[in-house]
């Protein structure tokens, strides 16, 4: 099963929304294999977004990442990278369709509530960013029969 990084943002955080984001992840039938709360820097944003730093808009960036604390998770399942990124919809919340993440819970580009991996090698990299390898737990529910057909799995 594939494995992806989540990053619930400042945005969700301050809004009271994390519950309602990892309900619907969980809902969804992906599997939250590690999560934490931590408060990001300059330092980890820098390598994260490396390929924003150029860009006029990386210290907007910056600060809004670093006005609150953030929830990452590690989210595990058959195509978990794909299936996350259309819950989440697109990066700007005005464009997104009502019934995804920010279809539902945001009106901006930037305060968009949310980071999803964007491939598969991506989401190894950012995994190993900000996850230990003992930090993300090689957990399968019980009800993962009920989760995918026999010939899914």
């Amino acid at each position: 099963m594939e494995q992806t990084l989540v990053i619930l943002k400042p945005s969700a955080i301050e809004r009271g929304l994390a519950g309602e984001i990892i309900s619907r992840i969980q809902k969804k039938g992906l599997i939250i294999t590690a999560m934490k709360m931590m408060q990001l820097d300059e330092a980890i944003l820098r390598e994260h977004y490396a390929h924003l730093v150029e860009k006029p808009f990386f210290p907007h960036i910056v600060a809004t990442m670093t006005s609150a604390p953030v929830i990452c998770m590690v989210l595990k399942g058959i195509d978990a990278v794909a299936v996350f990124r259309q819950m989440t919809g697109p990066t700007n919340g005005r464009k997104a369709l009502p019934g995804t993440l920010r279809g539902d819970f945001c009106m901006s580009g930037s305060a968009n509530i949310v980071h999803a991996s964007d491939s598969v090698e991506n989401a190894e990299i950012e995994i190993r960013r900000f996850f230990k390898p003992e930090e993300v737990l090689d957990y399968t529910p019980k009800n993962l029969g009920f989760l995918y057909a026999e010939d899914e799995l």
